[in-house]
């Protein structure tokens, strides 16, 4: 039993895993993660994004083919023609891992870093225990309540919350409330972001 009852206590036990950070992009459908985090630092990550390193980073190619965990180290097989893990080793990322799980259509993979030591495979077994509990709690929800659908659809309408509120009878707090309740329950961390996510999954 992984013992990770929210996304959030997760990522923060990953924090602890990986001093050096991480970069975990859970759900991936259509080339695109329902969420990323990144907690490398902002240097590597800004270098990483610049030079788009994501279309030819080993980690990524290893991870979209296979499951299970891996250290960097035993990535040889796979190309790095930009050299992604030895720049990574050059901003303080010395010794990695990679964790894949799910099913093509919605895979999650995340690398983990640290400067002191390669990941001992205890280690490696509850990164990849808690990454596997994180996807599993990051599945798409099958409902919204029928409070949660009004009120997103009453803003994809155009409404603004006031207008939205008083159609419905409720304070524009209530109001408020009900469309946290559903970026939440969808992950989005936007009231935008959760309409799109929401007429994805056919829910609205």
């Amino acid at each position: 039993m992984s013992g990770v009852v929210s996304v959030r206590d997760g990522l923060n036990e990953l924090s602890r895993l990986a001093p050096k950070g991480y970069a975990l992009a859970l759900r991936i459908q259509y080339q695109s993660a329902l969420k990323l985090e990144v907690t490398y630092g902002r240097e590597w990550a800004e270098h990483y994004g610049r030079n788009s390193y994501a279309l030819c980073d080993p980690v990524i190619s290893w991870g979209l083919g296979c499951e299970g965990v891996v250290r960097w180290s035993e990535l040889v097989d796979y190309p790095d023609p930009h050299d992604v893990i030895g720049q990574a080793r050059r901003f303080g990322l010395l010794y990695g891992m990679a964790v894949s799980c799910g099913c093509q259509e919605s895979r999650t993979i995340g690398g983990f870093a640290r400067a002191d030591r390669e990941f001992t495979d205890g280690e490696m077994e509850r990164v990849a225990e808690v990454v596997r509990a994180l996807h599993e709690l990051t599945r798409p929800p099958r409902s919204l309540t029928e409070a949660q659908r009004t009120a997103l659809r009453l803003v994809a309408g155009g409404c603004r919350y006031s207008q939205a509120a008083a159609e419905l009878r409720i304070s524009e707090s209530a109001f408020k409330a009900r469309l946290k309740a559903a970026r939440e329950r969808l992950l989005a961390r936007t009231t935008t972001e959760a309409i799109a996510r929401a007429r994805e999954h056919n829910l609205l």
